[in-house]
């Protein structure tokens, strides 16, 4: 069942923006289907306009929605965004959107802050999209747990969940022979960009079967060892100024071994908004919630061994 009225015309918010993260500029012109060229090579993302003009026009757009209002946290960002993605309203409170918006996305990845910014609109009953890492808290995971047992409807997700370089290592796996190890580098920080990299590992192995987290690392540079029931064993690297290494996955077996490099931001980004809308259209969940509190429970253990000097912390202990 739709969870707008009008699947044809659903009008979306971009709610927020912080430090690092440039995603109300792309996403919203990957949304919208155009954008001023000369305006977005002004924002602070050098990436995002290179990859947007590099696209033919027919990739751009989601047919049947768009993004008509937009709020940043710096009412300055908010106005340039408007003016480099055509976004028609700009709001001067995000609550100002109930009543004039079908959903909301949140972009922004500082995943304590979820709950707050997410509140108003889960009390209002609109469809939500959160952007990586939906939380890092676990009283946080269990308030969104919660709502989703109420019925309230929301995603969360990494665009490395739909990258086309780790897809295409998936349909070759077995050539590797039996999967032994999955390694994965990423850059910035655990509590930001952790997501990123587990997400990217997450679907070569059966989830609901992911059983302790062990990070030996510092805040800065978190080594992150993982075991899965399979017997898989996990290995992420995810040190802060690690950006030549962004998004590389290897995957050993008895057999082989397979490589590749996430690339293609505006394929991943595209992809991940096309199924926010497609969930819109008809209610069905691209994966199952159980994935993303798997996922945030995760990321919140490998906060907890960090900072308990290295202790392997069993999932089945966090209790949601």
């Amino acid at each position: 069942m739709a969870l707008v009225s009008d699947p044809n015309n659903i009008r979306i918010a971009m709610l927020g923006m912080v430090d690092g993260n440039g995603h109300p500029y792309s996403w919203s012109a990957i949304i919208n289907g155009e954008f001023d060229a000369q305006e977005m090579a002004r924002c602070a993302y050098p990436v995002i306009p290179q990859y947007l003009s590099a696209q033919p026009k027919s990739a751009l757009g989601i047919a049947g929605a768009k993004v008509t209002h937009i709020w940043c946290d710096n009412p300055a960002d908010a106005q340039h965004v408007a003016k480099s993605a055509m976004i028609p309203n700009i709001v001067s409170s995000p609550a100002d959107v109930i009543g004039k918006v079908d959903a909301v996305i949140i972009p922004t990845d500082k995943g304590e802050e979820h709950v707050d910014r997410a509140r108003p609109f889960i009390e209002a009953g609109l469809p939500l999209f959160i952007d990586k890492p939906m939380t890092d808290r676990i009283d946080h995971l269990r308030q969104f747990v919660q709502w989703e047992a109420e019925g309230k409807r929301f995603l969360s997700s990494s665009c490395m969940r739909y990258a086309k370089e780790f897809a295409e290592v998936r349909s070759r796996v077995a050539e590797v022979g039996d999967l032994r190890i999955i390694n994965m580098s990423m850059c910035k920080s655990w509590e930001r960009y952790g997501i990123h990299a587990m997400e990217g590992v997450y679907p070569f192995l059966t989830p609901g079967g992911w059983e302790s987290v062990v990070n030996t690392g510092t805040y800065e540079s978190n080594i992150v060892h993982l075991r899965h029931a399979s017997g898989v064993d996990v290995c992420v690297t995810n040190v802060a100024d690690l950006y030549g290494a962004f998004g590389v996955l290897g995957i050993l077996g008895t057999k082989g071994a397979l490589s590749a490099r996430y690339g293609d931001n505006f394929f991943a980004f595209k992809a991940q908004l096309v199924d926010f809308v497609q969930y819109l259209r008809t209610g069905k969940r691209p994966f199952d919630f159980s994935q993303t509190v798997e996922l945030m429970k995760i990321i919140i253990a490998g906060i907890q061994s960090r900072e308990q000097g290295g202790r392997r912390i069993m999932l089945a202990d966090l209790k949601v």
